[in-house]
């Protein structure tokens, strides 16, 4: 079982409700064989997404969404903690969108080195054509 906690809603005023946001991210870990562990998925403001941008990614400058990974960039294969996702809602056009795009780089899909396979799935799963 996928366990979500959602932290900072009130800075979404558009987030998805919780069962939704747990059926997304469970539809995403769920895409590579993940069926147990704890996500976190936070938003946070502008601020506070640039300055995590600038000390793990060295670009501080603020973006929509980030993932932290608890094993660092290697792809979680069936493990308790998942990782993070932290999502500025005032860079991000949608929501469920940015939540699914986290969990996937959670499982190790990265679109920044892969030949398109990850936003594929990504427009996949939330068409809702994958189980």
């Amino acid at each position: 079982m996928i366990e979500v906690e959602v932290f900072g809603a009130e800075l979404a005023r558009d987030a998805p409700p919780l069962a939704e946001v747990r059926r997304l991210c469970v539809l995403a870990a769920a895409s590579a064989g993940v069926g147990d562990g704890h996500v976190a998925i936070e938003f946070v403001s502008s601020e506070r997404i640039a300055q995590l941008n600038g000390e793990h990614r060295g670009k501080p400058a603020a973006t929509d969404v980030l993932s932290f990974p608890v094993d660092g960039s290697e792809p979680v294969a069936v493990a308790r903690e998942l990782g993070d996702v932290v999502i500025c809602p005032e860079h991000t056009a949608d929501l469920r969108e940015a939540i699914v795009h986290g969990m996937l780089h959670l499982t190790g899909m990265d679109h920044e080195t892969d030949q398109g396979e990850m936003l594929a799935l990504q427009r996949e799963l939330l068409k809702g054509e994958r189980p």
